[in-house]
């Protein structure tokens, strides 16, 4: 006969946790569940954010790789939301990942201000969002309206499929997070 035995909570919490890193690990491709990607995630994890005295739109423009970030904002009229209280989170795609986007889509998006408002929302969310929280997958809402997808895998911290710096910024009004490529939506 089967006989059922009591955890004290202590012992229950300890077990969750134990259990929810055995099945981040196994959700994990057998090549990313080394030793080694679990001492990045563990040092990812762990890195200190920097401090700015200012806003989101203040440490973007004293940041000379969003330099391309900051003049779209401008062209938008997005600075005053992006000013404004928070907490935002922010999904930066530095200079290098605009420079990765086909010229004739840049200038599409840039030449149309509903477009180039979707897609720069797209990389914030009202959310503190941490991309190296966590082995498991999580989603949040974007201001845009569609989600996005953080996860912690081989590429180390990601947004949907863009990698993610493991420093975030802490400003004022929320987190900055330099990202290596241009998040798109979906667009319908």
């Amino acid at each position: 006969m089967f006989k059922f035995t009591r955890f004290p909570r202590p012992a229950l919490r300890q077990l969750g946790k134990a259990a929810a890193l055995a099945t981040a690990l196994v959700v994990m491709a057998p090549a990313q569940a080394s030793l080694t990607n679990i001492n990045a995630f563990l040092s990812c994890r762990h890195a200190q954010l920097t401090e700015f005295p200012g806003t989101i739109v203040d440490a973007a423009i004293a940041t000379p790789q969003l330099s391309t970030l900051v003049s779209l904002v401008v062209a938008a009229d997005l600075t005053g939301a992006l000013s404004g209280k928070g907490p935002l989170t922010v999904f930066a795609p530095t200079n290098d990942a605009f420079a990765k986007v086909p010229a004739p889509l840049l200038d599409l998006i840039g030449s149309d201000p509903k477009l180039l408002t979707k897609v720069l929302t797209y990389h914030v969310t009202t959310r503190n969002a941490d991309p190296r929280r966590s082995l498991i997958p999580s989603q949040v809402p974007s201001l845009q309206g569609q989600n996005l997808f953080l996860a912690f895998g081989a590429e180390g911290a990601t947004v949907n499929q863009s990698v993610a710096s493991c420093k975030g910024v802490k400003t004022t009004n929320g987190t900055v997070w330099l990202i290596d490529s241009v998040l798109l939506p979906q667009f319908k």
